[in-house]
């Protein structure tokens, strides 16, 4: 007796052919994913051996007060973790990720709790973190040339600091953030950027020009308006504007007086407004002594068309 005909439905074959498809599509999704999780997180975890350098504090009032007025007026520290230096969040990127400047205190939630001296040295000049890690966005390519001298003040007036008690989420990236940070295309790992010479540690500077220099350094007017001061494209959020040319050809007929009051109230001579992604707020408290000598710096570079840095 022969077998009697299957009454199964066959399955058409586009049918077939949709969901082999979708499957290979969603593996390959699934290893894109895990490639970039993969790749981010090495990234991130990536160890830079930094020795632990350490460096005698001040004791003396004079240069606590040195560090609040580098914190406060020039580093620009509080754009990042607050005016009370108990944290803040700094850029929340959406589906980037969140960028949070820690509490810098001894108080609940802050790394001042366990941070060492030489923990400060390697987060500040190098930009990395006790377990050896990179930090996010912390401007120390800016700072890693910083004079023993000023960066000791630094780390004794932060070591002084009054408690906050503040809990900051940890920086972190989504996924879009990690995709890019994959790909090389988000500069925002900072130790890789650090390029200390130690020739810089105990320099002195012993003019107005070579002391403008200095500051120009430290507080990042180089890393807007470029080492050449001429300005240009600057990363930041859409419709920024191009940093302004700070060379004499760019400042043309301004005195000291405008260049003063144009930090200090962040008003041009023709009266329009400066950019507030320009941290003139902070910079106005910097002292005149501090104004003069970048004012002198500035007159002395040579002229430069806008636009080159």
């Amino acid at each position: 007796m022969s077998a009697a005909p299957s009454t199964k439905p066959t399955r058409p074959l586009w049918r077939t052919i949709l969901i082999r498809s979708l499957g290979i599509v969603a593996l390959l999704v699934v290893l894109a994913v895990t490639a970039v999780y993969a790749v981010s997180e090495s990234r991130l975890r990536k160890i830079y051996p930094i020795a632990a350098k350490d460096l005698e504090l001040p004791e003396t009032g004079a240069s606590v007060g040195r560090g609040e007025h580098l914190v406060h007026s020039v580093a620009s520290c509080t754009l990042c973790h607050g005016d009370d230096l108990g944290g803040t969040v700094y850029a929340d990127m959406g589906p980037i990720g969140i960028v949070a400047g820690p509490n810098l205190t001894r108080g609940r939630g802050g790394v001042g709790q366990g941070n060492v001296r030489a923990d400060w040295i390697r987060a500040i000049r190098y930009g990395v973190r006790g377990d050896g890690t990179s930090l996010i966005m912390m401007p120390s390519e800016v700072f890693t040339n910083m004079s023993n001298a000023d960066l000791a003040s630094i780390v004794a007036y932060l070591t002084s600091l009054p408690p906050v008690d503040r809990e900051m989420p940890r920086s972190r990236f989504k996924f879009l953030g990690r995709a890019l940070l994959a790909a090389g295309r988000l500069d925002i790992l900072v130790a890789p950027k650090t390029h200390h010479s130690p020739a810089t540690e105990n320099a002195a500077p012993s003019s107005a020009i070579e002391r403008g220099r200095y500051l120009a350094d430290i507080s990042g007017c180089h890393g807007c308006h470029g080492y050449g001061l001429s300005g240009g494209h600057v990363a930041g959020p859409p419709g920024l504007p191009p940093a302004a040319n700070l060379t004499p050809a760019g400042l043309g007929s301004w005195s000291a007086q405008d260049f003063e009051r144009a930090i200090r109230t962040g008003r041009r001579p023709d009266g329009t407004a400066i950019n507030d992604f320009m941290p003139w707020r902070v910079y106005s408290t910097m002292s005149d002594d501090d104004l003069s000598s970048l004012w002198a710096y500035l007159r002395s570079v040579p002229p430069k068309a806008s636009g080159n840095k």
